[in-house]
């Protein structure tokens, strides 16, 4: 679904309108990071081929690194990172692409519970000072519930949306608040339906 929407499959039928115009910016599970390049070098990158001048570009970077936390981790190399830090450096590349738009694909899976928590935080600040639509893509229905005003639930093969439900919980919300822990049981037992019907 997010290569449909970011325009890197093409789509059979219907049609996908990104409201807000520009191409939707992509964060993907993994930093993928460039490991020549330092932490401002790898943020540095879309600002080039968007071809902004140097200087526009060097103050960028710097607001951008800043709204991760990392301005004082501008010259290291991401091997001296840790998988939080890579994934806040990933998060400050995509938000160079300055899109309305936001997918993002699993971007803390791989990462500890305190980390994920603490990027949580990291990403609901963002959107809520740029007012980004993000798309978030994952399996953890406690961080769906977490992030989330829409959680939309995929079958499998074909993807199809089988179930929707609206989170009106105030923010700012913890993941282990009772509200969370309610709407993820809700999310799970709609999964395990789900999963029982397509095993059959």
């Amino acid at each position: 679904m997010l290569s449909l929407v970011a325009g890197l499959d093409k789509h059979d039928a219907g049609s996908i309108d990104v409201i807000g115009g520009g191409n939707p910016a992509l964060m993907f599970q993994e930093p993928a990071l460039f490991p020549w390049l330092t932490v401002a070098g790898n943020v540095n990158l879309p600002l080039r081929l968007r071809r902004l001048p140097r200087e526009q570009r060097a103050q960028r970077v710097t607001e951008l690194l800043r709204s991760v936390h990392l301005e004082d981790f501008a010259k290291r190399r991401p091997h001296q990172l840790s998988g939080g830090m890579r994934q806040r450096v990933a998060l400050a590349r995509t938000l160079a692409l300055d899109t309305p738009v936001l997918l993002m694909d699993e971007p803390f899976g791989a990462l500890d519970a305190m980390t994920r928590d603490i990027l949580h935080d990291e990403i609901e600040r963002i959107w809520q000072e740029r007012r980004l639509t993000v798309l978030f893509v994952t399996h953890n229905v406690r961080e769906a519930a977490r992030l989330g005003d829409r959680i939309v639930l995929l079958s499998s093969r074909p993807g199809r949306v089988v179930w929707e439900r609206r989170v009106d919980v105030s923010r700012p919300r913890r993941i282990d608040s009772p509200e969370i822990a309610a709407i993820a049981a809700e999310v799970t037992d709609r999964l395990r339906q789900e999963v029982r019907r397509h095993g059959r």
